[in-house]
């Protein structure tokens, strides 16, 4: 049954999952190093009134963060509809500010998991690491610019639309899935390559999607734990942020016209920054004491309520009606061929 919960490990049942304080100190001293630079951003520019005006963002990135250190979902994913939707400001700010608080949230997330240990499945991240230094620079200086306001909404309410129904019809297969991160894999490298440049795109475009590629590979087609498919997909949205944001920042340089970055990021950027950089960790810290399945159908849900506030919300009819939600049922064709080549090759593995 969809809805029937399987059973979660406690705490209890978990000793190698408690951190040790002598792992954290690169952590304790990121939080450090990175709260000495906002404070002197923010006291040096008289920037306080900035921050007290842009709360709003703040507090829904207090919930976006935790998703994003808990689940496959960068930050973005609640930081680019509060401000694209709610706040009806153009997709490029929600894409440049979805980049932008990520490079906080999922790095500080990143530093946390790589202080605690956490299992990574390298063999499929490497090779992906690699295609999204490609996919990344071709997405935002190529793709992002020509597509226009609309397109780059309901690419962001489709990729999410199509996460959230793969986990509500595959949610007890992929909660259950148990593998090694370090046993090889069919085709890691290629299929690592072929993440990494079409998430890379991906990213560019919305400020979010590559997490969510790898994630799906991992659990469909390797039947990945998710262990380490969340925290692997962190690492990857971390790194795709950061390049995402130097790449934009650079590109406004060359060409402000066409590349150009909205002041209104920067002051959103002022004050939600310091809620996700301890948001994320919290939200991967606290992920492994409780289930995981509620958080996910709850934030699955969220995902396919976007979609229709996206198509309420801008009026979306005829064409673009009928191709976003043909671009949902063939991505779901994706997830299950995916699934059922993760099946064939789990059976034929050795035993």
């Amino acid at each position: 049954m969809l809805w029937a919960f399987p059973p979660s490990p406690t705490p209890a049942a978990m000793p190698n999952e408690v951190i040790k304080p002598a792992r954290v100190w690169p952590f304790l001293l990121w939080l450090a190093a990175f709260y000495t630079v906002w404070l002197v951003l923010v006291s040096t520019g008289g920037r306080w009134e900035v921050v007290k005006e842009h709360w709003p963002i703040a507090l829904a990135m207090g919930f976006g963060s935790y998703v994003a250190g808990s689940t496959p979902m960068g930050g973005g994913t609640v930081g680019f509809p509060v401000l694209v939707l709610l706040f009806d400001f153009p997709s490029s700010l929600g894409r440049n500010f979805a980049l932008a608080i990520q490079s906080i949230g999922m790095v500080s997330a990143t530093i946390y998991l790589l202080s605690a240990r956490r299992p990574l499945d390298w063999g499929v991240l490497w090779p992906a690491l690699r295609g999204m230094i490609v996919g990344v620079p071709l997405g935002a200086a190529v793709v992002a610019p020509a597509l226009p306001d609309l397109w780059v909404k309901l690419a962001f309410a489709v990729i999410w639309a199509s996460f959230g129904v793969m986990h509500l019809v595959k949610m007890r297969a992929i909660v259950a899935a148990k593998s090694d991160p370090d046993l090889p894999k069919p085709y890691e490298r290629p299929v690592g390559y072929a993440v990494g440049l079409l998430g890379g795109v991906a990213a560019a475009v919305t400020g979010v999607g590559i997490d969510m590629i790898l994630y799906a590979v991992l659990v469909l087609l390797y039947r990945s734990d998710l262990k380490t498919a969340v925290p692997t997909s962190v690492v990857i949205m971390a790194a795709a942020s950061l390049l995402g944001i130097v790449t934009n920042a650079a590109l406004a340089q060359l060409m402000p016209s066409r590349y150009a970055i909205d002041p209104e990021v920067f002051a959103n950027w002022l004050a939600a920054a310091p809620i996700v950089a301890l948001g994320a960790p919290i939200g991967a810290l606290v992920v492994n004491l409780l289930p995981r399945t509620p958080t996910l159908v709850i934030v699955s849900l969220l995902c396919v309520g976007q979609y229709a506030w996206t198509v309420i919300d801008q009026r979306v009819t005829g064409a673009p009606l009928v191709i976003s939600f043909v671009a949902v049922l063939a991505i779901e064709a994706v997830f299950r061929k995916l699934y059922l080549w993760g099946g064939s090759w789990s059976a034929a593995a050795p035993s």
